[in-house]
């Protein structure tokens, strides 16, 4: 089975698991089978059929494309990563 790392704001899905296992042979098998043991899980990593603008996925320490068609492997490590935005900065300001 996969293992699947979850991100502290999406544990309370998980009875505060922070990795779970689950099986599935894509990364759209692997949320529908979260979601079947987890209710809600698909609702917040997924708009629509696309990951939501908010997320990455590693697989196996690899950030993925936003494809839900992306194979897993049974020993296969998932991530659930926040993305993070930050501010901005120009040229000017390293004095280029």
């Amino acid at each position: 089975m996969a293992v699947v790392w979850v991100p502290a704001l999406m544990r309370e899905l998980t009875g505060g698991e922070e990795k779970v296992e689950v099986v599935g042979e894509s990364m759209r098998e692997v949320i529908n089978n979260l979601d079947v043991t987890f209710p809600g899980f698909k609702d917040r990593v997924l708009d629509g059929n696309r990951l939501r603008p908010t997320l990455s996925v590693a697989l196996d320490g690899i950030v993925i494309s936003k494809s839900l068609l992306e194979p897993v492997k049974m020993d296969s490590e998932v991530s659930f990563l926040p993305n993070i935005s930050g501010g901005s900065i120009t040229i000017s300001q390293w004095g280029l």
